[in-house]
Protein backbone atom coordinates (compact mmCIF):
# COMPACT_ATOMS: atom_id res chain seq x y z
CA UNK A 1 0.00 0.00 0.00
CA UNK A 2 1.33 3.30 -0.90
CA UNK A 3 0.41 5.48 1.89
CA UNK A 4 1.45 8.94 2.13
CA UNK A 5 4.71 9.33 5.33
CA UNK A 6 2.24 11.30 7.55
CA UNK A 7 -0.22 7.73 7.37
CA UNK A 8 2.64 5.76 7.85
CA UNK A 9 4.20 7.49 10.83
CA UNK A 10 0.55 7.89 11.99
CA UNK A 11 -0.18 4.72 12.30
CA UNK A 12 3.49 3.05 12.58
CA UNK A 13 5.55 1.59 15.95
CA UNK A 14 3.94 -1.81 16.48
CA UNK A 15 5.75 -4.70 16.10
CA UNK A 16 4.52 -8.07 14.42
CA UNK A 17 2.85 -10.59 17.06
CA UNK A 18 5.05 -13.41 17.81
CA UNK A 19 5.45 -16.25 20.00
CA UNK A 20 8.27 -16.17 23.11
CA UNK A 21 7.17 -14.23 25.93
CA UNK A 22 9.15 -11.46 27.54
CA UNK A 23 11.15 -12.53 30.52
CA UNK A 24 10.10 -9.30 32.47
CA UNK A 25 6.16 -8.21 32.69
CA UNK A 26 5.82 -5.75 29.74
CA UNK A 27 4.74 -2.37 30.22
CA UNK A 28 0.98 -0.96 28.31
CA UNK A 29 0.98 2.66 28.08
CA UNK A 30 -2.05 3.02 26.10
CA UNK A 31 -4.83 5.02 26.77
CA UNK A 32 -7.26 3.10 24.88
CA UNK A 33 -7.56 -0.53 23.22
CA UNK A 34 -8.77 -1.59 19.72
CA UNK A 35 -11.88 -2.93 18.90
CA UNK A 36 -12.46 -5.41 16.03
CA UNK A 37 -16.48 -4.50 15.61
CA UNK A 38 -19.72 -4.08 18.17
CA UNK A 39 -20.10 -8.06 19.20
CA UNK A 40 -16.30 -7.90 20.08
CA UNK A 41 -17.41 -4.27 22.39
CA UNK A 42 -20.79 -6.29 23.86
CA UNK A 43 -18.53 -9.59 24.56
CA UNK A 44 -15.54 -7.30 26.61
CA UNK A 45 -17.99 -5.31 28.45
CA UNK A 46 -20.16 -8.08 29.63
CA UNK A 47 -17.10 -10.38 30.50
CA UNK A 48 -17.68 -13.05 28.37
CA UNK A 49 -14.48 -12.22 26.31
CA UNK A 50 -10.88 -11.42 27.61
CA UNK A 51 -9.98 -7.69 26.81
CA UNK A 52 -9.58 -3.93 27.86
CA UNK A 53 -11.39 -0.80 26.54
CA UNK A 54 -9.83 2.09 28.05
CA UNK A 55 -7.26 2.44 30.66
CA UNK A 56 -9.48 4.02 33.67
CA UNK A 57 -11.58 1.34 33.44
CA UNK A 58 -8.96 -1.44 33.40
CA UNK A 59 -5.10 -2.13 32.05
CA UNK A 60 -3.08 -5.49 31.60
CA UNK A 61 -0.28 -3.37 34.22
CA UNK A 62 -3.66 -3.02 36.60
CA UNK A 63 -5.11 -6.49 36.63
CA UNK A 64 -0.92 -8.19 36.85
CA UNK A 65 -0.64 -5.77 40.13
CA UNK A 66 -4.14 -6.38 41.29
CA UNK A 67 -3.50 -10.31 41.16
CA UNK A 68 -0.32 -10.40 42.59
CA UNK A 69 -2.23 -8.55 46.06
CA UNK A 70 -4.95 -10.09 46.55
CA UNK A 71 -2.62 -13.61 46.09
CA UNK A 72 -0.58 -12.09 48.81
CA UNK A 73 -3.34 -11.05 50.89
CA UNK A 74 -5.13 -13.99 50.89
CA UNK A 75 -7.96 -12.06 49.67
CA UNK A 76 -10.78 -12.38 46.31
CA UNK A 77 -9.87 -9.88 44.38
CA UNK A 78 -7.82 -6.49 44.80
CA UNK A 79 -8.17 -2.94 43.23
CA UNK A 80 -5.13 -0.04 42.81
CA UNK A 81 -5.65 3.20 42.98
CA UNK A 82 -4.16 6.77 42.48
CA UNK A 83 -2.52 7.11 45.98
CA UNK A 84 -3.59 5.43 49.44
CA UNK A 85 -6.09 8.33 49.29
CA UNK A 86 -7.45 7.76 46.49
CA UNK A 87 -8.17 3.92 47.71
CA UNK A 88 -9.43 5.25 50.95
CA UNK A 89 -11.97 7.79 48.93
CA UNK A 90 -13.19 4.64 46.63
CA UNK A 91 -14.35 2.81 49.69
CA UNK A 92 -15.77 5.65 51.63
CA UNK A 93 -18.40 6.57 48.90
CA UNK A 94 -18.77 2.37 48.25
CA UNK A 95 -19.58 2.17 51.91
CA UNK A 96 -21.63 4.92 53.11
CA UNK A 97 -24.24 7.44 52.41
CA UNK A 98 -25.06 10.66 53.67
CA UNK A 99 -26.80 9.87 57.62
CA UNK A 100 -24.80 6.65 57.72
CA UNK A 101 -21.90 6.52 60.47
CA UNK A 102 -18.15 5.24 60.56
CA UNK A 103 -16.02 4.22 63.10
CA UNK A 104 -12.23 4.70 62.90
CA UNK A 105 -9.32 4.92 65.27
CA UNK A 106 -8.27 7.69 66.73
CA UNK A 107 -4.92 7.61 65.48
CA UNK A 108 -4.54 7.41 62.02
CA UNK A 109 -2.01 9.04 59.76
CA UNK A 110 -3.25 12.95 59.38
CA UNK A 111 -4.91 13.02 56.01
CA UNK A 112 -7.51 9.83 56.77
CA UNK A 113 -8.30 11.88 59.34
CA UNK A 114 -9.14 14.82 57.47
CA UNK A 115 -10.79 13.01 54.74
CA UNK A 116 -13.34 11.52 57.33
CA UNK A 117 -13.69 15.09 58.84
CA UNK A 118 -14.81 15.84 55.41
CA UNK A 119 -17.04 13.14 54.84
CA UNK A 120 -18.76 14.17 58.14
CA UNK A 121 -19.03 18.00 57.23
CA UNK A 122 -19.54 17.42 53.64
CA UNK A 123 -21.35 14.97 52.90
CA UNK A 124 -23.58 13.96 56.76
CA UNK A 125 -21.77 10.98 57.19
CA UNK A 126 -20.97 10.66 61.03
CA UNK A 127 -18.18 9.86 62.07
CA UNK A 128 -17.26 8.09 65.49
CA UNK A 129 -13.64 8.06 67.08
CA UNK A 130 -12.68 5.65 69.71
CA UNK A 131 -9.15 4.21 71.06
CA UNK A 132 -8.08 0.85 69.25
CA UNK A 133 -6.51 0.01 72.72
CA UNK A 134 -10.28 -0.24 74.24
CA UNK A 135 -11.85 -2.16 71.95
CA UNK A 136 -14.10 -3.24 74.77
CA UNK A 137 -15.36 -0.40 74.75
CA UNK A 138 -16.30 -0.26 71.07
CA UNK A 139 -19.20 -2.50 70.95
CA UNK A 140 -21.35 0.59 73.08
CA UNK A 141 -20.48 2.71 69.88
CA UNK A 142 -21.99 0.49 66.87
CA UNK A 143 -25.41 1.96 65.97
CA UNK A 144 -27.73 0.38 63.46
CA UNK A 145 -26.42 3.38 60.77
CA UNK A 146 -22.58 2.04 61.30
CA UNK A 147 -21.25 0.95 58.01
CA UNK A 148 -17.75 0.78 58.32
CA UNK A 149 -15.01 0.67 60.78
CA UNK A 150 -11.34 1.95 59.82
CA UNK A 151 -8.27 0.98 62.07
CA UNK A 152 -4.50 1.36 61.25
CA UNK A 153 -2.89 -2.40 61.78
CA UNK A 154 -0.08 -0.55 63.53
CA UNK A 155 -0.69 3.43 64.28
CA UNK A 156 1.15 6.34 62.67
CA UNK A 157 3.09 7.34 64.26
CA UNK A 158 3.62 5.94 67.33
CA UNK A 159 3.49 2.06 66.02
CA UNK A 160 0.56 0.75 68.52
CA UNK A 161 -0.50 -2.33 67.43
CA UNK A 162 -4.23 -2.91 67.11
CA UNK A 163 -6.16 -6.18 68.29
CA UNK A 164 -7.96 -6.90 64.81
CA UNK A 165 -9.16 -10.19 66.40
CA UNK A 166 -10.95 -8.32 69.50
CA UNK A 167 -12.18 -5.04 67.58
CA UNK A 168 -13.55 -7.76 65.01
CA UNK A 169 -15.80 -9.55 67.91
CA UNK A 170 -16.81 -5.94 69.11
CA UNK A 171 -18.33 -5.09 66.52
CA UNK A 172 -19.75 -7.70 65.05
CA UNK A 173 -20.69 -8.16 61.44
CA UNK A 174 -19.89 -4.53 60.68
CA UNK A 175 -17.24 -4.61 57.48
CA UNK A 176 -13.78 -3.91 59.04
CA UNK A 177 -11.45 -1.72 56.99
CA UNK A 178 -7.53 -2.19 57.85
CA UNK A 179 -4.60 0.01 56.73
CA UNK A 180 -1.64 -2.13 57.04
CA UNK A 181 0.56 0.15 55.36
CA UNK A 182 3.29 -0.33 57.83
CA UNK A 183 3.18 -3.86 58.40
CA UNK A 184 2.14 -5.37 55.05
CA UNK A 185 0.94 -8.74 53.76
CA UNK A 186 4.75 -10.33 54.52
CA UNK A 187 4.43 -9.36 58.65
CA UNK A 188 0.33 -9.14 58.69
CA UNK A 189 -2.79 -10.53 56.78
CA UNK A 190 -5.69 -8.65 58.08
CA UNK A 191 -8.10 -10.51 56.12
CA UNK A 192 -6.93 -13.76 57.94
CA UNK A 193 -7.38 -11.48 61.91
CA UNK A 194 -11.18 -10.04 61.17
CA UNK A 195 -10.50 -7.54 58.78
CA UNK A 196 -13.34 -7.46 55.60
CA UNK A 197 -10.76 -4.85 53.65
CA UNK A 198 -7.39 -4.27 53.78
CA UNK A 199 -5.93 -1.09 52.36
CA UNK A 200 -2.76 -0.17 51.65
CA UNK A 201 -0.63 3.02 50.74
CA UNK A 202 1.74 1.51 47.38
CA UNK A 203 3.70 4.08 47.74
CA UNK A 204 5.56 3.11 50.87
CA UNK A 205 6.90 -0.48 51.33
CA UNK A 206 4.84 -2.40 48.42
CA UNK A 207 6.98 -0.28 46.32
CA UNK A 208 9.71 0.18 48.34
CA UNK A 209 11.63 2.68 45.94
CA UNK A 210 10.12 5.89 46.80
CA UNK A 211 9.31 7.01 43.02
CA UNK A 212 5.56 5.55 42.86
CA UNK A 213 2.49 7.20 43.87
CA UNK A 214 -0.69 4.34 44.61
CA UNK A 215 -2.84 2.63 46.39
CA UNK A 216 -4.78 -0.71 47.04
CA UNK A 217 -7.67 -1.77 48.37
CA UNK A 218 -8.33 -6.06 48.88
CA UNK A 219 -11.19 -8.09 49.82
CA UNK A 220 -13.90 -9.66 48.82
CA UNK A 221 -15.05 -9.37 44.60
CA UNK A 222 -18.07 -8.33 45.37
CA UNK A 223 -16.91 -5.17 47.24
CA UNK A 224 -13.66 -4.71 45.05
CA UNK A 225 -16.24 -5.27 42.05
CA UNK A 226 -18.12 -1.94 43.87
CA UNK A 227 -14.84 -0.10 44.82
CA UNK A 228 -13.37 -0.41 41.26
CA UNK A 229 -16.40 1.20 39.60
CA UNK A 230 -16.06 3.91 41.83
CA UNK A 231 -12.67 4.51 41.15
CA UNK A 232 -12.87 4.90 37.62
CA UNK A 233 -16.07 6.93 38.08
CA UNK A 234 -14.20 9.35 40.67
CA UNK A 235 -10.96 9.28 38.60
CA UNK A 236 -8.71 8.10 41.40
CA UNK A 237 -7.51 5.01 38.82
CA UNK A 238 -3.81 4.26 38.51
CA UNK A 239 -1.79 4.85 35.94
CA UNK A 240 -0.39 1.81 34.20
CA UNK A 241 3.49 2.50 34.85
CA UNK A 242 3.00 3.20 38.13
CA UNK A 243 1.28 -0.46 38.55
CA UNK A 244 4.27 -1.77 36.46
CA UNK A 245 6.56 0.23 39.09
CA UNK A 246 5.08 -1.68 42.15
CA UNK A 247 4.83 -4.59 40.51
CA UNK A 248 8.57 -4.67 40.05
CA UNK A 249 9.16 -3.61 43.57
CA UNK A 250 6.96 -6.10 44.83
CA UNK A 251 9.55 -8.97 44.01
CA UNK A 252 11.58 -7.68 46.71
CA UNK A 253 8.86 -7.15 49.49
CA UNK A 254 10.17 -10.22 51.37
CA UNK A 255 13.64 -9.77 51.61
CA UNK A 256 13.36 -5.77 52.59
CA UNK A 257 10.94 -6.66 55.08
CA UNK A 258 12.68 -8.72 56.55
CA UNK A 259 15.84 -6.50 56.52
CA UNK A 260 14.42 -3.65 57.89
CA UNK A 261 12.56 -5.46 60.66
CA UNK A 262 15.88 -7.28 62.16
CA UNK A 263 17.50 -3.66 61.80
CA UNK A 264 14.97 -1.48 63.21
CA UNK A 265 15.03 -4.37 66.29
CA UNK A 266 18.56 -3.59 66.64
CA UNK A 267 18.24 0.17 66.44
CA UNK A 268 15.47 0.58 68.38
CA UNK A 269 17.57 -0.82 71.54
CA UNK A 270 20.27 0.98 70.96
CA UNK A 271 18.23 4.71 70.15
CA UNK A 272 16.70 4.47 73.78
CA UNK A 273 20.04 4.58 74.61
CA UNK A 274 21.06 7.22 73.81
CA UNK A 275 21.78 11.18 75.48
CA UNK A 276 18.91 13.25 74.27
CA UNK A 277 16.46 10.40 73.62
CA UNK A 278 13.27 10.29 75.95
CA UNK A 279 11.82 7.72 74.81
CA UNK A 280 11.70 5.04 71.92
CA UNK A 281 8.51 4.04 70.13
CA UNK A 282 8.76 0.39 68.63
CA UNK A 283 7.19 -2.62 69.62
CA UNK A 284 9.83 -4.85 69.79
CA UNK A 285 10.59 -2.53 73.08
CA UNK A 286 9.09 -4.22 76.04
CA UNK A 287 8.05 -1.20 77.50
CA UNK A 288 6.31 -0.45 73.97
CA UNK A 289 2.92 -0.19 75.33
CA UNK A 290 1.45 -3.36 73.02
CA UNK A 291 4.47 -5.29 73.31
CA UNK A 292 3.10 -8.15 74.35
CA UNK A 293 -0.31 -7.74 71.76
CA UNK A 294 2.29 -7.49 68.68
CA UNK A 295 3.94 -10.60 69.44
CA UNK A 296 0.23 -12.36 68.23
CA UNK A 297 -0.81 -9.90 65.55
CA UNK A 298 2.96 -9.85 64.18
CA UNK A 299 4.81 -12.79 65.07
CA UNK A 300 7.16 -12.07 62.47
CA UNK A 301 8.00 -8.57 63.65
CA UNK A 302 6.52 -5.18 63.31
CA UNK A 303 8.31 -3.99 60.42
CA UNK A 304 11.24 -0.86 59.97
CA UNK A 305 8.92 2.12 60.97
CA UNK A 306 9.49 3.40 64.75
CA UNK A 307 9.56 6.85 66.18
CA UNK A 308 11.33 8.57 69.33
CA UNK A 309 10.87 11.63 71.51
CA UNK A 310 13.73 14.03 71.42
CA UNK A 311 14.56 16.06 74.71
CA UNK A 312 14.47 20.05 73.39
CA UNK A 313 11.06 19.86 71.34
CA UNK A 314 11.30 21.26 68.19
CA UNK A 315 14.75 23.46 67.90
CA UNK A 316 16.34 20.13 69.13
CA UNK A 317 14.74 18.28 66.08
CA UNK A 318 15.71 21.52 63.23
CA UNK A 319 19.03 20.80 65.02
CA UNK A 320 19.24 17.23 64.49
CA UNK A 321 17.79 17.36 60.92
CA UNK A 322 20.57 19.67 59.87
CA UNK A 323 23.19 17.80 61.44
CA UNK A 324 22.23 14.62 59.95
CA UNK A 325 20.89 15.58 56.31
CA UNK A 326 23.42 14.31 54.35
CA UNK A 327 23.24 10.67 55.44
CA UNK A 328 19.78 10.74 56.32
CA UNK A 329 17.40 12.86 55.16
CA UNK A 330 13.92 14.75 55.69
CA UNK A 331 11.58 13.29 53.60
CA UNK A 332 7.81 12.87 54.06
CA UNK A 333 7.62 9.49 53.19
CA UNK A 334 8.16 5.89 54.26
CA UNK A 335 9.57 2.59 53.51
CA UNK A 336 11.72 4.30 50.44
CA UNK A 337 15.44 2.08 50.41
CA UNK A 338 16.84 4.19 52.16
CA UNK A 339 16.16 5.04 56.12
CA UNK A 340 14.44 8.81 55.89
CA UNK A 341 12.92 10.94 58.98
CA UNK A 342 9.85 12.45 58.79
CA UNK A 343 8.33 15.09 61.59
CA UNK A 344 5.12 14.21 62.42
CA UNK A 345 3.63 17.49 64.41
CA UNK A 346 4.80 19.29 61.06
CA UNK A 347 3.88 16.70 58.34
CA UNK A 348 1.94 14.04 58.62
CA UNK A 349 -0.22 15.17 61.43
CA UNK A 350 -0.22 19.02 60.93
CA UNK A 351 -4.09 18.86 60.10
CA UNK A 352 -5.21 18.16 63.68
CA UNK A 353 -4.95 20.73 66.67
CA UNK A 354 -1.64 21.08 68.46
CA UNK A 355 -4.55 20.01 71.41
CA UNK A 356 -5.37 16.92 69.33
CA UNK A 357 -1.87 16.10 69.19
CA UNK A 358 -0.70 16.53 72.50
CA UNK A 359 -3.50 14.42 73.66
CA UNK A 360 -2.34 11.30 70.95
CA UNK A 361 1.24 11.41 72.40
CA UNK A 362 2.27 13.62 69.01
CA UNK A 363 4.69 16.08 70.83
CA UNK A 364 7.08 18.81 68.96
CA UNK A 365 9.80 16.83 69.93
CA UNK A 366 8.71 13.34 68.13
CA UNK A 367 10.63 12.07 65.43
CA UNK A 368 9.62 9.28 63.26
CA UNK A 369 12.03 6.96 60.87
CA UNK A 370 11.60 4.74 58.08
CA UNK A 371 14.71 2.05 58.02
CA UNK A 372 16.01 1.91 54.78
CA UNK A 373 17.65 -1.16 53.54
CA UNK A 374 21.74 0.32 55.20
CA UNK A 375 24.25 -1.35 57.41
CA UNK A 376 22.70 -0.84 60.79
CA UNK A 377 26.38 0.08 62.08
CA UNK A 378 26.62 3.24 59.69
CA UNK A 379 22.91 4.34 60.83
CA UNK A 380 24.06 4.15 64.36
CA UNK A 381 27.36 6.00 63.88
CA UNK A 382 25.39 8.95 61.51
CA UNK A 383 22.69 9.09 64.51
CA UNK A 384 24.87 9.61 66.93
CA UNK A 385 26.91 12.33 65.63
CA UNK A 386 23.91 13.81 64.67
CA UNK A 387 21.94 13.52 68.29
CA UNK A 388 25.51 14.82 69.78
CA UNK A 389 24.94 18.14 67.58
CA UNK A 390 21.04 18.47 68.41
CA UNK A 391 21.21 17.94 72.14
CA UNK A 392 24.64 20.01 73.07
Amino acid sequence: MNDHDATRLARGGRAPDFETPPSAPPLYLTTAFDIDDLSQLDAVVAGTTSGYLYTRDGNPNHTALSADLAALEGAEAAAVFASGMGALTATLVAAASAGDHILAGQVLYGRSGQLLKLFAKQYQVDVTFFDPARPGELAGLVTPRTKLCLVESLTNPLLEVADLPAIRQAIGDIPLLVDATFATPILQKPLELGATLVWHSGSKALNGHGDVMLGSVAGPSTWIRKIRGLSSLLGVNANPFECWLASRGLRTLALRMERVTATANRFAKWLSTQPGVERVYHPSLPDHPTHELAQRMLPRGSGGMLAFDLAGGRPAVDRFFRAISEAVPFSPTLADARTTLSYPAGTSHKFMTADERASYGIGEGLVRVSIGLEDPADLERDFAAALEVAVN
